[in-house]
C-alpha cells in the first residue's frame, strides 16, 4: 500500500492530479477564451476551478501525519523537527516570493502574498500545531479558528463600511490587506488592495491544512482498508453538508477562504481522496495513476518550474510577421493552435501542451528516483 519512506500511491496521485490541474487552469492561451468551469467563481460559490487550492492544502496536511509522524516515532527530537519545518517554510515562501518579483524585478510593486507563501504559512502553522498539541486541542483550535474567523468578518466594522460587509470591497479582509500590505496586493483581484491569499484568510486556510492531518491520522491506523475508505466517504458528506448549511450565513468564497469553503472543500477533497484510495490502494488499479504519480512525487518543482516558464513565455515578446511585438505564448496560440483547434480548444491546448512537456521532464526525474525534497 505504501511507497517511497511511507508515502501513499493514492496520496501521490492525487496530489499530481491536483497540479496537473493548477497548470492547465493557470495557463490558457488566452486569457479571452477559457472555458467557464476554468476559471474562478467571480466571487461566491464555486467552480471546478476553486477546488485545486485548498485540495493542495488538504494534501500536503495528509502527509504530515506520514512524515512528521514517522520522524517523531523514530526519536528525532522536537527541535529537530522545528529547524526541518522552518527551513522548508522558508523555503517555499521565498521561491513564491521570487515567482512574483520574476520578470517584472521591481520591489516597489511586488506582490507578498501568492500561492506559495500560502503554502509556506500554512504549512509552518499546521505543523507548530501538530507538534505541540494533542488530538482534542487540534480539532478544537480548528473550529475555534473557523467561528472566530465568521465572526471577525460579520461583527467587526470595517471603517466607512460597517460590519457584515462580504462584497470585494468594504469586508475587514480587504482593509486589512489594503492597509498592511499597501502597494503589494494582486492587482488583479476584485477590488483594489484586496489579495485573495492575504493575511487574515490565511487563518481558515490553515484548518484545510488541519483537515488534511486529522485524515492523515485516521489513514494510520491499524483498520482495514474498507473501514478507512468508508470512514473517508462518511466524513466527506458530513463536509459537504455542513458546507451546505453554512453557506447560508457565511457564503462559501474562495477570495475570502470562508469557513463554510474550508468545510465544504474538505468534503470534496475527502471524495475525491477516498476514491483515489479505493481504486489506487485497495482495488490496485495503479496503471491509469502513473502519469499523475509523476506529477505527484515532485510537486512543489513542478509547480515553480512550470509557473517559471509560464511566465516566461507569456512575457518575453517576439515580432511577429507584421511588425508588431507580441509574446512567445501569443505567437505560438494564434499561429499554431487556433489555425489548427479554434479560439476555445487552441486556448486549452496550450496549457495540455505544457503538461506534457513537463510530464516528461519530471518523468526523467522519476525514472531516475529524483526526489527533490524541500
Amino acid at each position: 500500500m505504501e511507497i517511497q519512506s511511507n508515502r501513499l500511491i493514492s496520496l501521490d496521485a492525487f496530489r499530481g492530479i491536483t497540479i496537473v490541474a493548477m497548470i492547465l487552469v493557470n495557463n490558457p492561451g488566452s486569457w479571452s477564451n477559457v472555458y467557464p468551469p476554468l476559471l474562478h467563481a467571480t466571487w461566491n460559490g464555486w467552480t471546478p476551478t476553486d477546488f485545486i487550492f485548498p485540495f493542495f492544502l488538504f494534501i500536503m496536511g495528509v502527509a504530515m501525519p506520514f512524515s512528521l509522524g514517522k520522524r517523531i516515532e523514530r526519536g528525532d527530537s522536537r527541535k529537530e523537527l522545528f529547524a526541518k519545518v522552518m527551513r522548508r517554510t522558508l523555503i517555499i515562501f521565498f521561491l513564491g516570493l521570487f515567482l512574483n518579483f520574476y520578470w517584472h524585478f521591481d520591489l516597489a510593486t511586488l506582490r507578498i502574498p501568492g500561492v506559495l507563501q500560502r503554502i509556506a504559512i500554512c504549512y509552518f502553522f499546521a505543523s507548530v500545531i501538530m507538534l505541540t498539541l494533542n488530538k482534542k486541542w487540534q480539532i478544537g483550535l480548528s473550529f475555534f479558528i473557523l467561528i472566530a474567523y465568521w465572526a471577525a468578518l460579520k461583527l467587526i466594522p470595517v471603517p466607512d463600511y460597517g460590519a457584515g460587509i462580504l462584497q470585494p470591497e468594504g469586508n475587514l479582509v480587504w482593509y486589512i490587506d489594503k492597509h498592511l500590505l499597501a502597494g503589494h496586493t494582486w492587482k488583479f483581484a476584485p477590488a483594489a488592495g484586496f489579495d485573495p491569499e492575504g493575511i487574515l484568510s490565511t487563518f481558515p486556510a490553515i484548518i484545510s491544512v488541519m483537515f488534511g492531518v486529522f485524515t492523515g491520522d485516521w489513514l494510520r491506523t491499524e483498520k482495514s482498508g474498507y473501514e478507512k475508505v468508508a470512514g473517508l466517504f462518511i466524513f466527506a458528506n458530513v463536509g459537504l453538508v455542513l458546507g451546505v448549511i453554512m453557506h447560508i450565513w457565511f457564503p462559501i468564497n474562495k477570495n475570502l477562504w470562508t469557513s463554510s469553503y474550508v468545510v465544504f472543500m474538505a468534503g470534496m477533497a475527502l471524495h475525491f481522496l477516498a476514491f483515489c484510495y479505493w481504486l489506487i490502494d485497495i482495488k490496485s488499479w495503479q496503471a491509469w495513476a502513473k502519469p499523475f504519480v509523476i506529477f505527484g512525487t515532485n510537486a512543489i518543482v513542478a509547480y515553480f518550474t512550470g509557473s517559471l516558464f509560464g511566465k516566461t513565455v507569456a512575457y518575453w515578446n517576439i515580432t511577429a510577421a507584421d511588425g508588431t511585438e507580441v509574446s512567445i505564448k501569443t505567437w505560438f496560440y494564434e499561429n499554431l493552435l487556433v489555425p489548427v483547434a479554434g479560439e476555445m480548444n487552441g486556448s486549452l491546448l496550450f496549457p495540455v501542451i505544457l503538461i506534457l512537456i513537463w510530464l516528461g521532464f519530471l518523468y526523467m526525474l522519476y525514472r531516475r528516483k529524483i526526489f527533490i525534497k524541500i
